[in-house]
C-alpha cells in the first residue's frame, strides 16, 4: 500500500514537473492611464523606458492594439475574462462598495486565474484590483493564490497617506485611496513607495513560483493620479520643465525600473525563454489630468476615439516569438486570455465562450488571416459606440450622430464622413447592432447614482452584520 501511495505521488510530481517544463509562465504588466506615445517603442523622446522597450525589441510590438473600454474598471474586467465586459453588465466603473456583492465582476464569470488553475498554475494578483471590494469578489475568491495591493480604483503612493485601517473607515469614494494595503486578506504596514513595493513583491513571487507554471497579474496603478513621485525618480527628469509632466514621467520611470527588475529575475532564474510577458495600458491617457501624451491620436481616456482605446502594447515569449516583430492587424486586450490558455500543456475548457483570439498562429505566420474582422466599444450611459473594421474603417456614433473614418490615412480621426450612407457604413452598423443585441445593460449603479444613494444612506460603508 505504501509503495502504491509513493508511486502515485511520484506520478503526480512527474506530471507537475512536465507541465512546469512545457506550459509557459504568463505575466501581464498592466499600467494605468499611460499615454499612447509615452513609451520608447511608440516614439517617446522625453521619458526613457529602456526596460519596457526591451519587451517590444525582443518580442512583438502591436501597432493597432486596443482595450475593450476607455476607462479602467470595465477594461480590466474584459482583460481578465477574455470577454467583452458588456456581456455580463460591467458597463460602468465599479465603485468602492465593500457591502455590495453585485458591485464588481459577477461570479458567473471566470477569470484567467481560474482558467489556468485547471492546468495547475499558481497565480498572484499585484497592485490595483478594482473588480469588486466585497469579500466575495476579492482576488483570493477569483482564482488567485496570493494578493498584494488594494481593492479600489486608485491609491496614494506614499505610505504616510495610508491612514485608514480598513475599508470600513472609508466614508467616501476617494477615501479608499488612503486605506492600508492588503496582503491576501490581511491589512499590513508598508513603508515603501507604492510602485517600488509592487515591483518588489513581483520579484519575490517569481522566485517563489519559479518551479511550476505561474500567472502574474501585475497591475500597477502608476501613472494614474494622484501625481506623486519620489526624488529618486524626479531627479531623472530635470529637463522637463512642466511640473505635472515631470512627475508623470517620474512615475512611468518607476514602473520601468520595476519591469527591469522582473526581466533580470527571469533571466537569473533561467525561465525567461518560457515566460510569456505582456505590457499594456488599461486605457488611453487623460492628457489634461496627468500630462500624458497620446501623440497623434484624437481624444483620451473615457472617449471612443482612438486616444481613449488604442494603447501601447508589446509581448515577449522567446520560445515562440522572434524578436523585433511588428504586427499591424488589429488586436484587443481580450486576446491575452485566449492566447494564454491555448499554450498550456494541459487543455483548458473555459466556463464561458470568450471573445478573445489566440494570437500565436498569427504572429508565427501559420495563420495568414486577421484575428478580428470587427472590434466594438460601447458607452451605455453616454449613448456612444464605435466599431473598428480590420481594413481601417471606423465608425464612431455620438448621441446617434455617426462619423466614418479611414484610420489607414487618418489616424488622428480629423476627417470624418458625417452621417455616412453606403455599403461600408451599412455593413459596419449591421455588425454593431448584431453585437449590441447580445450585450447587457449595466448591472450596478454609477457615481452619480451612488452620490444620491449615499446622501440618503450615510452609513452605507459601515460593516453589515
Amino acid at each position: 500500500m505504501k509503495n502504491i501511495f509513493a508511486l502515485l505521488l511520484l506520478i503526480g510530481w512527474a506530471t507537475l514537473t512536465s507541465e512546469a517544463q512545457n506550459s509557459p509562465n504568463v505575466i501581464i504588466i498592466l499600467v494605468d492611464d499611460l499615454g499612447y506615445e509615452d513609451v520608447g517603442f511608440n516614439g517617446c523622446l522625453d521619458i526613457q523606458t529602456p526596460n519596457i522597450d526591451t519587451i517590444a525589441a525582443e518580442g512583438v510590438t502591436f501597432t493597432n492594439a486596443y482595450v475593450s473600454y476607455a476607462v479602467c474598471g470595465p477594461s480590466r474586467a474584459g482583460l481578465i475574462t477574455g470577454r467583452y465586459q458588456d456581456r455580463f453588465g460591467f458597463g460602468r466603473n465599479p465603485l468602492f462598495a465593500p457591502n455590495d456583492a453585485n458591485m464588481g465582476l459577477p461570479l458567473s464569470e471566470e477569470t484567467l486565474a481560474e482558467a489556468l488553475k485547471k492546468a495547475n498554475y499558481k497565480s498572484v494578483a499585484l497592485g490595483k484590483w478594482h473588480l469588486g471590494a466585497h469579500e466575495s469578489l476579492r482576488p483570493l475568491k477569483r482564482g488567485f493564490d496570493d494578493f498584494y495591493g488594494f481593492l479600489t480604483g486608485g491609491h496614494h503612493y506614499f505610505p504616510e497617506y495610508w491612514t485608514l485601517q480598513d475599508e470600513y473607515e472609508v466614508k467616501s469614494q476617494f477615501d479608499a485611496y488612503k486605506t492600508k494595503l492588503l496582503r491576501n486578506d490581511m491589512r499590513i504596514e508598508e513603508d515603501a513607495y507604492l510602485t517600488d513595493a509592487i515591483s518588489r513583491e513581483a520579484v519575490s513571487y517569481i522566485k517563489e513560483y519559479k518551479d511550476r507554471p505561474f500567472f502574474m497579474y501585475l497591475a500597477y496603478n502608476a501613472p494614474h493620479g494622484p501625481l506623486q513621485a519620489t526624488d529618486h525618480y524626479l531627479k531623472r527628469f530635470e529637463h522637463i520643465k512642466d511640473k505635472k509632466r515631470k512627475t508623470y514621467a517620474a512615475m512611468v520611470s518607476a514602473v520601468d525600473d520595476g519591469v527591469g527588475q522582473i526581466l533580470n529575475t527571469l533571466d537569473a532564474l533561467g525561465i525567461a525563454d518560457n515566460t510569456m510577458i505582456y505590457f499594456l495600458s488599461d486605457n488611453g491617457g487623460p492628457e489634461k489630468v496627468n500630462a500624458s501624451d497620446n501623440g497623434p491620436l484624437r481624444g483620451g481616456k473615457g472617449e471612443v476615439f482612438e486616444g481613449g482605446i488604442r494603447v501601447p502594447f508589446a509581448m515577449r515569449w522567446p520560445n515562440k516569438i522572434n524578436g523585433g516583430l511588428v504586427y499591424e492587424a488589429p488586436v484587443i486586450s481580450l486576446d491575452i486570455f485566449a492566447t494564454a490558455i491555448a499554450q498550456s500543456a494541459t487543455p483548458i475548457q473555459t466556463k464561458n465562450t470568450i471573445d478573445g483570439v489566440n494570437l500565436i498562429p498569427y504572429l508565427t505566420g501559420n495563420d495568414k488571416g486577421v484575428p478580428h474582422g470587427f472590434l466594438f466599444w460601447r458607452k451605455f450611459d453616454a449613448n456612444q459606440h464605435a466599431i473598428r473594421q480590420s481594413n481601417g474603417a471606423k465608425m464612431v456614433s455620438l448621441n446617434d450622430k455617426s462619423m466614418l473614418f479611414d484610420l489607414t490615412t487618418d489616424l488622428s480621426e480629423a476627417h470624418a464622413e458625417i452621417d455616412p450612407h453606403g455599403p461600408d457604413s451599412e455593413t459596419i452598423e449591421a455588425q454593431y447592432n448584431s453585437w449590441d443585441n447580445s450585450m447587457m445593460d449595466p448591472v450596478f449603479m454609477g457615481l452619480q447614482e451612488d452620490k444620491a444613494y449615499s446622501a440618503k444612506h450615510p452609513d452605507r460603508f459601515e460593516r453589515k452584520k
